[in-house]
């Protein structure tokens, strides 16, 4: 008989008729018309995603991805009755640091694929053995093989950051780090303020730095480092950005933040109503997921299957399809609580590697993280981990290099 604080092996094996049922559907999509010229602007281009698509069902071999994810240890277990599915990779160094690494949105586990090699076993990829880590990789409540969330609430990020501590005592691990991106990112800082004890350090890709506003609608910030905030006019401090900083500024609050930040406002006011076709047809899926991909890759490369690997990307898409997850993963933008609002410093320190295309401003981030670190990038996107896993690595393994 099983416990709840039972860990077990998992395996994953997808039914073959549910491949075949995928299959079936990409090969009887309706397609719409699209104007000429446009491009991306007017969102996904259905001449770019007709060879996406055909390709997932032709090219694209589920069996064999399947099989290499298989080769990575991987278990489940219930917190609070929920399930989470997580990848446990002890490294062969003893004295490896404990890493919990937290995926984002449209993300999953997959994303950390290049990576787990080189963190765990410096040594067999040409690295020193002193900056080995043992990995802890969980699929957030919601996502992938952890299943769908069940209860109203359990979809916010200050949510998973609860599940996660919990994981992490219950494999032993009274001493880690936490690194993350995007929505990982929130969950790795919240960790800081739950679990600060427990937490090394906090290292942050693409740190996501929205600003707070008050209730007249002013933009607010931190006063000398206390907890006071407000606009000019009530007393705070008005930041002086700099040349680069107002660019992003910009583009977090100006006009292209509709277009660039539309998805998450539809995922945070609807998300049931976005989820029916997300669940009925891959097309709708992999054109949503795929366009979010474009956006926030490095801008420098048009196309998404090229700033990442092209399995590696339906590798993610179709883990989303095959689990039915969709509908469950964009509760966070609905239930969480942390996003451009005042939080409390933890005191952790913490890291922020900015890649291309990141809108991450540094003075937004120290009213909020105790910045021991920040380094930007020149290549790489908000994937960092599939987009420049060289660059990630080498950021994460200095970071914790110094607090070991």
């Amino acid at each position: 008989m099983s416990t709840e604080h039972d860990i077990r092996p998992f395996h994953i094996e997808i039914p073959q008729d549910q491949i075949d049922d995928l299959n079936a559907r990409l090969a009887n999509i309706l397609w719409p018309d699209e104007l000429p010229g446009v491009g991306w602007d007017y969102g996904m281009p259905v001449s770019y995603l007709r060879r996406l698509a055909d390709y997932w069902r032709s090219g694209y071999d589920w069996r064999a991805h399947e099989h290499r994810l298989n080769k990575i240890p991987q278990f489940i277990t219930e917190i609070d009755g929920q399930t989470v599915h997580f990848l446990h990779v002890r490294s062969p160094e003893p004295d490896a640091l404990p890493l919990v690494l937290s995926h984002g949105w449209p993300g999953s586990f997959v994303e950390f694929l290049d990576v787990i090699g080189p963190l765990s076993d410096p040594r067999a990829h040409g690295g020193d053995p002193a900056s080995a880590f043992h990995l802890v990789i969980p699929s957030l409540p919601g996502f992938a093989f952890s299943g769908p969330t069940r209860r109203v609430g359990d979809g916010g990020t200050e949510r998973y950051a609860q599940v996660v501590a919990e994981l992490m005592a219950r494999l032993g691990y009274d001493r880690y780090g936490a690194q993350g991106g995007d929505a990982g990112g929130f969950v790795s800082a919240e960790l800081g303020r739950i679990a600060t004890e427990h937490l090394v350090g906090i290292h942050l890709n693409g740190p996501i730095t929205i600003p707070s506003w008050d209730a007249d609608g002013a933009q607010s910030w931190e006063d000398d480092g206390e907890q006071s905030w407000g606009s000019a006019e009530s007393g705070g401090r008005e930041p002086e950005y700099s040349e680069a900083d107002k660019a992003r500024l910009e583009k977090l609050t100006g006009p292209e933040s509709y277009t660039r930040f539309g998805y998450a406002m539809v995922q945070a006011g609807r998300p049931q109503t976005l989820a029916i076709g997300m669940h009925d047809s891959p097309a709708a899926l992999l054109s949503w997921i795929v366009d979010i991909f474009q956006r926030w890759t490095n801008p420098a490369i048009e196309l998404p299957d090229e700033a990442v690997d092209r399995d590696a990307l339906l590798t993610n898409v179709s883990i989303y399809w095959f689990t039915e997850t969709f509908a469950s993963s964009i509760r966070l933008y609905r239930e969480s609580n942390s996003w451009g609002v005042q939080v409390k410093n933890s005191g952790v320190p913490t890291a922020g590697a900015v890649f291309a295309g990141d809108n991450s401003i540094r003075m937004l981030a120290e009213q909020q993280h105790t910045i021991a670190r920040w380094t930007e990038y020149d290549r790489g996107g908000h994937f960092a981990a599939m987009e420049a896993p060289d660059l990630l690595i080498t950021d994460i393994r200095e970071f914790f290099g110094s607090l070991r």
